[in-house]
């Protein structure tokens, strides 16, 4: 089992992975099979199911698909070019994806939102339909955003689960589950970063790894920056207000007067998270970490660790991010990174075992703390739902991400007390992760029909 740093962290855009990002991925993915095709089509449809469907305009799944079959993608995406093609193909009633022409597609009545059971295959379903001139659908495909920007076909999905993956090219240290991981590394002599690089040159240049990655954190960073700079009311009609940037001001007061707690470290890990989300809930550029709606954990604890850890610095970047993404790697492969799937338990749960992982390692942590410091903190976010207020990603969303920070730090820290013996091993912490998501009730899985969501007023 291989996944790329660069599939666990992908530049994309706010507010969610897997509503947004996912369905602008599978949109994109249709386009190009529509390309190969022999149909000359002349008009599209689409129709979107479960978490997808009953969360989809807060988390902007409509705009992502309309988009997307525009030739819009998450990588790549502009703001204000997207905001006029919007206008234009609501005005047109049609889209125009490069070297397809014109085709025919009015939002209000091609873009249905299905409210019934879900797909078999995954709560986040789509399903897009090519159409001739007498509105007869000629090519049709079935695609599941499976969290984090991740998007698998119905065929795809079933190789997946039926073991029958794509065969990979083989890797150095091919680690499955921590214990293989942690088996690997002792063996080998290497950091669980090191083993991490070495996958990763196998199938890429150097060069082009270590751009990538400081391409990852230029990304982040820049986003922390811009959340701690704006301010204002952020979309959706929660009138949530943003309010990392007047707390940082007020951190950045206090600075040397001898006059806060030591416990205000906290509000510094809390601010750099709840920047990245607000940015993400306001629809701009993020870093999927693994997901969207868990952008901030990461970013905030790397950040924690080089601005305010003494002996912090940009050499150790690469580490942090490659040991970060090798537990992410480990937990999307044997459970899942899906608020809709497991709660966000998957998603704030998985990011802050990832930062714990990364700052344990940074800070001369072996192997065995590094899996241990993931353990901790993937641990106390066992049985977390994910229950947005009117399915946007900003309450409980903005905040989670900071308290999910100040356990990545806490696990890193209590993991370098010890010397990596621990009762539960990390396996153990993902498979139960797994189970629970299974036994949640789906109400309180991302489709705001339980929880805070229906518990606080939306208005």
């Amino acid at each position: 089992m291989f996944l790329s740093v660069f599939e666990i962290f992908k530049v994309g855009i706010g507010p969610s992975s897997s509503h947004t990002m996912g369905p602008m991925v599978a949109a994109a993915r249709f386009l190009e099979r529509l390309r190969a095709s022999p149909f000359r089509a002349k008009g599209l449809r689409a129709s979107l199911h479960g978490s997808l469907a009953f969360t989809g305009v807060g988390h902007a799944t409509d705009r992502a698909v309309i988009l997307g079959l525009a030739g819009f993608r998450p990588d790549d995406y502009d703001a204000a070019k997207a905001e006029a093609a919007l206008e234009r193909i609501r005005a047109e009633k049609a889209v125009a994806p490069e070297g397809l022409g014109p085709l025919a597609f009015d939002p209000a009545a091609d873009l249905r939102f299905d409210y019934g059971p879900p797909l078999p295959g995954h709560a986040n379903g789509l399903v897009l339909m090519a159409t001739d001139a007498q509105g007869d659908v000629i090519l049709q495909e079935t695609y599941y955003s499976i969290g984090g920007g991740f998007v698998l076909t119905e065929a795809e999905l079933a190789e997946a689960r039926g073991g029958r993956e794509a065969p990979q090219a083989p890797v150095p240290y091919p680690f499955r589950t921590a214990a293989e991981m942690l088996a690997m590394a002792e063996a080998s002599g290497l950091s669980i970063a090191e083993m991490k690089r070495r996958n990763e040159l196998s199938v890429m240049p150097r060069e082009a790894l270590e751009r990538g990655l400081a391409r990852i954190w230029e990304v982040m960073n820049a986003c922390i920056d811009r959340g701690l700079a704006a301010e204002g009311i952020l979309p959706g009609g929660l009138k949530v207000r943003r309010r990392a940037k007047a707390i940082h001001q007020k951190l950045l007061a206090e600075r040397g007067l001898n006059l806060t707690a030591p416990h205000t470290i906290n509000d510094w890990m809390s601010v750099y998270a709840m920047a990245v989300n607000e940015e993400n809930a306001a629809g701009g550029q993020v870093v999927t970490a693994p997901t969207n709606g868990a952008a901030g954990v990461v970013p905030a604890v790397l950040r924690y660790w080089l601005d305010h850890v003494p002996g912090a610095g940009p050499a150790g970047i690469g580490d942090f991010l490659l040991t970060a993404a090798a537990i992410g790697g480990i937990v999307k492969h044997n459970a899942s990174i899906s608020g809709a799937e497991c709660g966000c338990q998957a998603e704030v749960g998985s990011a802050s075992a990832m930062a714990a992982a990364g700052l344990c390692a940074v800070m001369g942590g072996t192997p065995m703390q590094v899996e241990n410091a993931a353990e901790i903190a993937l641990e106390h976010h066992l049985g977390m739902t994910c229950d947005p207020v009117k399915g946007l990603v900003q309450i409980p969303c903005i905040e989670r991400n900071g308290l999910g920070a100040i356990k990545a730090v806490s696990a890193a820290s209590l993991a370098l007390r010890g010397d990596g013996t621990h009762f539960v091993p990390l396996d153990a912490a993902i498979e139960t992760m797994r189970q629970t998501g299974a036994d949640m009730h789906e109400k309180y899985k991302e489709t705001s029909l339980g929880g805070l969501a229906v518990n606080v007023p939306n208005c």
